[in-house]
């Protein structure tokens, strides 16, 4: 708690991350104060929690999904998951439905979108959580400081990304392959 009361400064997104440091036994103060700042404001105030802690999920959720292990991406996922499918059709999945729909779900496209996730594309809405790829998936955290799980899959939103990430491209907007 000391260490937290030394890092205090002014700014007030500062002040989320004391909040949230508080409530953490190791924060990563140095990697926290560089990454807070996403669109739409800083992960700290958002969410109620660090960056550290949604690298770390988000590293979790690639290797996940790079390894094709269904119980550990399965143990990322918040009860009950929201799927909403591409025809906008809500479901909220018990953890048997997830495991029957699993395929559905997490198909290819989904699994690629977990194995590219990068921190600097998140996106906070303050208290409904982050989200990537226009809301095709959100993550939340349950308490101050805590870890982000998958609660939301938005095949929709999906679709949607694909289609603008397409027409970007056309008109010459597309980003660059490294």
């Amino acid at each position: 708690m000391q260490i937290v009361e030394q890092e205090a400064r002014a700014d007030p997104a500062e002040n989320c991350l004391l909040l949230v440091w508080s409530e953490q036994e190791d924060p990563d103060i140095e990697f926290d104060r560089a990454n807070d700042a996403v669109n739409g404001g800083a992960i700290s105030c958002a969410t109620g929690t660090s960056p550290s802690q949604f690298e770390a999920a988000i590293e979790t959720l690639r290797d996940a999904a790079q390894s094709g292990d269904k119980a550990r991406l399965l143990e990322q996922v918040g009860l009950p998951l929201l799927y909403i499918d591409a025809e906008g059709e809500r479901q909220e999945l018990t953890e048997d439905q997830i495991d029957a729909l699993f395929d559905e779900v997490f198909d290819q496209r989904m699994v690629a979108v977990l194995r590219d996730l990068d921190l600097s594309q998140m996106t906070v809405d303050k208290d409904q959580g982050a989200y990537f790829e226009l809301g095709s998936l959100w993550l939340v955290v349950d308490g101050t400081g805590g870890k982000p799980r998958i609660v939301t899959v938005n095949r929709q939103a999906l679709e949607e990304a694909a289609e603008a990430a397409k027409d970007q491209a056309e008109r010459g907007q597309g980003k660059p392959l490294d």
